[in-house]
């Protein structure tokens, strides 16, 4: 697809962005990260913009292959994570009505009014201060996306988050009253790790129905050439 430039949905990462188009894609690769993949091959019924197969102008039917509820709220989400600034892990979560109409959407960044230039985006830091990374500052997507709510009430609601929340988002997502959580992918952990044991021990006691997103398409693509 010439001019098209697909791109991995993974657990997180950079992704590569072509001017006049981009292509979102269900991949998950081993390193967690966004990869470049320029000669993935996809059939037509996986395939938006010009490269799609056209209908006959005479046939009645629907189109097909268009994008499944949670193919597309889940997309959304990363299209989301696409504005965080964090160089290491980017995270989207889209909040949904049980109609289907989107009430919030976020993504890991700093608190409103906090400068992206001012405030470390380190993992780590080298004298062992905590405040020399992004830990103490940083608001995690799925927060955001609930405190950004279209003045709706996030009880009864479903999120869409490209990573599994944490023990602190776990408490945020329970305590606002969201009935389910969607996720793409989540962390190795090790009975050792307590933040995401403690998360899914918060989301199960609460009654928080928890899923992982199996998507139907491999990629979408974006075009932006008029």
């Amino acid at each position: 697809m010439k001019g098209l430039m697909p791109l991995c949905w993974a657990a997180v990462g950079a992704l590569a962005v072509a001017a006049s188009a981009v292509a979102l894609g269900f991949v998950l690769n081993p390193s967690g990260r966004h990869t470049p993949q320029h000669q993935q091959q996809h059939k037509d019924n996986d395939r938006e913009g010009p490269s799609a197969r056209p209908q006959c102008p005479y046939d009645p039917t629907k189109r097909k292959g268009y994008l499944s509820w949670d193919d597309y709220f889940m997309a959304i989400a990363f299209l989301s994570s696409e504005r965080s600034k964090d160089p290491n892990r980017q995270v989207g979560a889209c909040l949904v009505s049980p109609k289907g109409v989107i009430l919030g959407i976020g993504y890991n960044g700093f608190p409103r009014g906090c400068s992206d230039d001012k405030l470390p985006w380190a993992k780590k830091s080298r004298n062992g201060d905590p405040l020399e990374t992004k830990y103490p500052y940083v608001c995690h997507a799925e927060v955001n996306a609930i405190l950004n709510t279209n003045h709706a009430s996030a009880a009864g609601q479903r999120l869409y988050v490209t990573m599994f929340p944490c023990n602190e988002c776990a408490k945020v997502i329970i305590q606002a009253g969201v009935s389910e959580v969607i996720y793409f992918v989540e962390k190795k952990i090790s009975a050792s790790d307590s933040t995401y044991v403690a998360s899914h021990k918060l989301l199960s006691m609460a009654g928080v129905m928890v899923r992982k997103h199996r998507p139907q398409k491999n990629q979408i693509v974006i075009d932006f050439r008029e």
